[in-house]
């Protein structure tokens, strides 16, 4: 019970980070030391499964080759739907909320930070302790933590984030029931986020202007 009272109070504080990101706010400032911050609670709570039911070698370059399908398949994703003003306008905002960081901080500080502690307390903790919960049953427990995840990034109020959120969390969920632990979806969202940092789905630069 305290485990999954933890857990509620982790997705409050996340839907919360969102909330201020939708309202203006920069992503780092918030969605970065919050995510961080979640992680290092996750860790003390007692660190993840690595990957014990796949070889971690293959659960990570499993789930770094679904990253950049992922990314692949974001990119295909806009070039059909980008028409949309609204999307295309949703994509933009996120990026240039993000400021005017160099490339090399902002990999830092979403790979190195933002990801890993996501994925700790999402996959980690959230979906692990659902699956105690529910006495064993990871599949239900991967399709609750999927919901919850969805249901706190839609606080940032943007189709993008909820796009993402709704796709990549599906897959990340999947991963962690797949493989016992937290190597596969953390390789997977490293290798997605480092791409669409690194190669925007979007030009913002003439978007914006």
């Amino acid at each position: 019970m305290k485990a999954l009272l933890a857990a509620a109070t982790g997705i409050g504080l996340e839907s919360y980070a969102w909330w201020r990101v939708s309202n203006g706010a920069s992503v780092w400032a918030w969605m970065t030391p919050v995510l961080a911050s979640l992680g290092v609670a996750s860790l003390l709570a007692g660190p993840p499964p690595w990957s014990p039911e796949v070889e971690a070698s293959t659960a990570m370059a499993v789930g770094a080759a679904l990253g950049l399908a992922l990314y692949i398949a974001t990119r295909i994703f806009f070039v059909i739907a980008g028409r949309w003003d609204l999307l295309r306008r949703h994509s933009v905002a996120m990026y240039e909320r993000q400021g005017g960081l160099s490339l090399g901080v902002a990999l830092v500080l979403s790979i190195g930070l933002s990801v890993p502690g996501e994925e700790l307390f999402w996959r980690g903790f959230v979906q692990l302790e659902l699956g105690d919960a529910l006495g064993g049953a990871m599949l239900p427990a991967a399709v609750l933590a999927w919901g919850a995840f969805v249901f706190a990034n839609a606080f940032s109020r943007n189709l993008a984030i909820a796009a993402g959120a709704v796709v990549g969390g599906a897959v990340w969920c999947a991963l962690f029931w797949w493989t016992g632990g937290v190597a596969a979806c953390l390789a997977c969202h490293v290798a997605w986020t480092g791409l669409m940092l690194a190669f925007p789905v979007v030009r913002v630069r003439s978007e914006a202007a």
